[in-house]
């Protein structure tokens, strides 16, 4: 039989916080509910537990045939979602209409298992335990954290909070009377103030913090007291930070020493900190690789990342140069840039590629002011990162959730634009180019990039003098192809294509009367012209 919600003398339960109890392993969420905020107040087991005038109830079909009747017949009986046996993507529709959430179990998860993690989740997020957004807490995780802070707050003779890479605080110690407003600002809120993390950036505190493996000093100024702040790291990876402030009275004159140890002591706790977040995580990435890459049903994604129907949303590629040193951080510092600019921004990263969905309210054109404006401060910050590998920045057109596929291809397409240009510009000797734009800045370059994807897979399948010239001179080393891709980019201009090749003109005339002679290809031709200058162009695989 059904068991009621813990909710009842707890906190409300959606179906959201309900799914973020779990791992994501378990349930698969084939269908986003109508609206956002479906409670869930009590578990059915089979359709006969379904009691006449109720509500928000999550129905587990067992022994019900896997029919659109049955999801029709849930929903007009009070079911606010169904959990299939397996996944049938045909019922999809029947759920929309209906205005229920469709899930089904995982390869493996039996009824039994499916109820119990469920029943474990309502009571646990009903009794208040997590959030809406949230997994469940590890109940050893806080109060050791609390501990470390109110250990190290005695040996530092201060006052400590410990953050994550968000800026959300885990842990602090108790808060004394000399306690200046700025502490009990974060203490109450919860993170820290816009308006502080903007005065962290500005200042190069936060940039130095995430880079520095020492603890940073920062002197007392006006009503601000003196504070330490030092990152906790696990290996290379940022964990979070510990900062002592001045309590009324100055730090210890060892405060540096105990903050040091304080954060290889904090270090495993906040890798349990993020362990214990991960179910969400895993949920929220599968979503938005969908919900980027146009896989799946594009409303459930939105729907699981939170995101309204209508909501603008942009997308940023940033690519890194392939670095070819394991200690380039240029990424790592833009991915904590981004969670202190705008927390809750979608990341996801493929190696040197990090795609941002930026996401926010109100006017499209208001939302595209934001965007860019967060795409300065991420090129200012990693431009100042001495000896790190260049990093592309390529803005996507604002569109809607559903259409962030586009806005991702669209970006993309800018880097790859970007990147081109700055290739030319070093070989022509002329100035660089900027590293960041959107579609606008870099004009008919992301059309012809477009084109030229459309007309590779005809290329690639053909044949004549044409396809024999660019195969056989780049198995040879690809000298002739060089030679024509700097002739055509210079507008046919002997004199200048040789200046940059490093060869005498004659040289160069020499070249073009190879292709003529040995692959009997008229460069005096307007076809074999344009053939030629698309085959040099396609000539490269395609970046990715």
């Amino acid at each position: 039989m059904g068991e009621e919600s813990a909710s009842a003398g707890g906190a409300a339960v959606t179906l959201r916080s309900l799914l973020a109890f779990e791992d994501g392993h378990a349930l698969r969420l084939l269908c986003a509910p109508a609206a956002p905020g479906t409670v869930v107040r009590r578990i059915a087991v089979g359709l006969d537990d379904l009691r006449p005038g109720q509500e928000g109830v999550l129905l587990l079909a067992v022994g019900a045939a896997p029919v659109a009747g049955t999801v029709r017949e849930a929903a007009r009986r009070g079911a606010c979602a169904v959990v299939l046996g397996e996944a049938d993507e045909g019922l999809v529709p029947a759920a929309r209409d209906a205005g229920v959430a469709l899930l089904a179990r995982a390869e493996g998860t039996g009824w039994a298992e499916a109820a119990a993690l469920l029943r474990s989740a309502l009571s646990y997020v009903g009794a208040g335990r997590v959030e809406d957004a949230g997994p469940p807490p590890d109940p050893e995780a806080a109060p050791s954290l609390a501990v470390l802070a109110a250990r190290v707050a005695a040996y530092v003779k201060g006052s400590i909070t410990i953050e994550d890479t968000r800026l959300r605080v885990l842990a602090h110690s108790a808060t004394g009377p000399g306690a200046d407003a700025l502490r009990r600002t974060v203490i109450l809120g919860g993170r820290v103030p816009d308006w502080r993390v903007a005065e962290l950036r500005r200042s190069g505190l936060l940039r130095a913090l995430w880079t520095s493996p020492d603890v940073i000093h920062r002197p007392a100024d006006g009503d601000s007291p003196e504070r330490l702040v030092v990152a906790v790291r696990s290996g290379r990876e940022v964990l979070g930070s510990i900062w002592a402030a001045a309590d009324g009275a100055a730090l210890a004159p060892d405060a540096a020493r105990h903050l040091r140890t304080a954060a290889g002591l904090a270090a495993p706790l906040l890798v349990r900190e993020r362990l214990r977040e991960s179910g969400t995580a895993h949920r929220r990435e599968a979503a938005l690789r969908g919900l980027l890459h146009g896989l799946g049903d594009l409303r459930t994604h939105a729907w699981s990342l939170g995101l309204s129907p209508d909501a603008p949303c942009a997308v940023v590629v940033a690519e890194r140069r392939p670095a070819g040193r394991s200690q380039d951080r240029s990424l790592d510092v833009l991915v904590l840039e981004i969670s202190a600019l705008r927390p809750g921004t979608g990341v996801l990263r493929d190696g040197d590629r990090l795609a941002l969905l930026l996401a926010g309210e109100g006017a499209a054109a208001d939302h595209e002011r934001a965007v860019r404006a967060v795409v300065r401060d991420l090129d200012a910050a990693v431009s100042s990162l001495p000896d790190a590998a260049a990093v592309w920045l390529g803005v996507g057109p604002v569109v809607v959730p559903e259409e962030a596929a586009w806005s991702h291809e669209r970006a993309g397409l800018v880097v790859r634009a970007l990147r081109e240009r700055e290739a030319r510009a070093l070989a022509a000797g002329r100035p660089r180019p900027l590293r960041s734009s959107d579609a606008a800045g870099v004009g008919a370059s992301l059309e012809v990039l477009r084109l030229l994807d459309a007309v590779r897979p005809v290329w690639e399948s053909g044949a004549g003098p044409v396809h024999d010239l660019v195969r056989a001179d780049l198995a040879g080393g690809g000298e002739l192809v060089r030679t024509l891709a700097v002739w055509f980019e210079t507008g046919h201009d002997v004199t200048e294509a040789a200046r940059r090749l490093l060869v005498h003109p004659n040289t160069l005339r020499y070249r073009l009367g190879r292709v003529r002679e040995r692959y009997g290809v008229d460069l005096d031709d307007p076809d074999s012209r344009l053939l030629l200058a698309l085959a040099v162009r396609l000539a490269a695989p395609p970046a990715s």
